[in-house]
This record gives structure tokens, sequence and C-alpha cells, in this order.
């Protein structure tokens, strides 16, 4: 298939009506997935997948080398699933020997000037907002809202259905379904809005106030407040997952706005 003013290698796999702008560079060693649109000036290089019905908007960099010093060419990939849209200048970083792949999930919104650094695993249904800037190894899960400009530090957790305020600097893990931001970063309250519309029920909502009251009101340690989450409050998918999620945690959670005062 000839793809005019582009380089396309003749390694690389398209599918079936995958559109080409000009002056697009495809490396060897590219899977692209069916109906995928690759707008002008956008570099995809090797190690690169993606997936179907994405969109690539101009001069977006896809699959570069990772931007650390231990990388040292080892074999390693950026994989990007369906019906993502990834807008002008955004750049992703493929992975480095630490986990060998970055992963962008399905249905996701990077905009313009984001860039999602090696070993990033991004869930799916995401908003990133414009600038936002991901060092390595940062994990998002599905359904957050990251609001233009956030830096988010090495080896973060994002939790899903967060909503992260404007240019937030993130470095301790977000659980999930809360609204953060301020310097430092700290907990606002439940995101009320973004779980209404993904239609989480009052009681679901109710028992997500119940284990932030204990954490962020109860007046323990992290400890303390997870045990008594899961001793004193009914059985619940939101439950578990706060505490799994917080149980989890390498960098500890974000404080309360109110006991940074």
């Amino acid at each position: 298939m000839e793809y005019k003013l582009s380089s396309v290698h003749p390694d690389a796999k398209i599918g079936q009506n995958v559109e080409i702008g000009p002056f697009v560079t495809i490396d060897k060693d590219v899977v692209i997935g069916d109906g995928t649109k690759i707008m002008s000036g956008a570099v995809v290089f090797e190690g690169t997948r993606i997936g179907k019905n994405c969109r690539i908007f101009p001069h977006a960099v896809l699959g570069a080398v990772p931007q650390d010093l231990k990388f040292v060419g080892e074999y390693t990939t950026c994989e990007i699933g369906d019906n993502n849209t990834i807008r002008e200048f955004v750049t992703i970083n493929r992975g480095t020997k630490s986990t060998g792949r970055t992963v962008i999930g399905n249905n996701n919104l990077l905009m313009a000037y984001t860039h999602v650094g090696h070993d990033c695993i991004l869930g799916n249904n995401l908003i990133i907002s414009n600038a936002t800037q991901f060092a390595g190894e940062v994990h998002v899960d599905d359904f957050a809202v990251i609001g233009g400009g956030s830096l988010l530090h090495q080896f973060t957790h994002i939790g899903s259905y967060v909503m992260l305020q404007g240019g937030t600097r993130v470095s301790k893990d977000l659980p999930p379904y809360v609204i953060a931001g301020g310097e430092p970063a700290s907990y606002f309250g439940l995101n009320l809005v973004g779980l209404r519309r993904r239609g989480f029920s009052n009681d679901a909502i109710n028992a997500i106030h119940d284990v932030y009251r204990i954490i962020y009101q109860g007046g323990m340690n992290t400890t303390q407040a997870l045990d008594t989450a899961m001793e004193t409050l009914p059985q619940s998918a939101e439950r578990d997952y706060i505490v799994k999620f917080i149980k989890e945690c390498t960098r500890g959670i974000i404080p309360s706005c109110i006991s940074r005062k």
C-alpha cells in the first residue's frame, strides 16, 4: 500500500481502513488496528501497538525511548488500546526493563501536550487534560479525570472516579472516588458529580462517605482506620476497593485539606 508523503516501514502491520496523513512516520515493529486515523506529522516508533478506531492528532509521538538513564536499549513496548483520542503533541514513551511496557487502555482522551512516561499503566475511560505530565510508573485506574497542567510523581497511583483539580502537584496516592487539589495535593471530599453521572446510587455514595469519614475524620492512623472500616461498616464493593487500594499504597495517601491548615 502506498502512503503519499509519509514514511511507513514495510514491516509495520497496518489494519483495514487505516488513514495515514502526510508526513507521518511509522517505524518497524508497529501494529495499527482497524479504523485508526493518524494525522499529519505524527511519529510512531518501533514497539508501539495501537488498537482499533483510535484518532492520533498531528505531531503526537508514540513509543519513543524512555527518558530514563537506566534504559540501555532493551526491547519494550508501548501498548495503546481501542477508541482512544490522542491530541496534538502528546508524547507516550515505551517501557523499560522495570515492567517492559507502557499501557494505555480503551476509550481515553489525552489532551494536547500530555506526557506519559515509561512503564505507566493508564486504565479505561480517562480524561487527561492539557499539559498533564506523568512521570514513570504512574498507575491510573478507570474513569479518573485529571485537570490540566497537573504533575504526577513517579510511582503514584490514582484511583477510579477521582477528580484532580488542574495544576496540582501529586506526590502521594489519590484513593478512589475523591476530589483532590491544592498544595500539597489534599482530599476535599467525594467526586459527587462524577459518581452520579456514572450511575452510583445514593446507598453506594453513602457507603463511600462512611469509609472516608473514618479515614479522614476518625482521629486514627491509617492502619487503625482501615481496620475500623472493615469491622464496623457493611460489606460493599466500594468499601473493599478503598481499603485494598490504601493497603497497597507505597507512597501513602493524600492528607485532608483540613489537616494541612
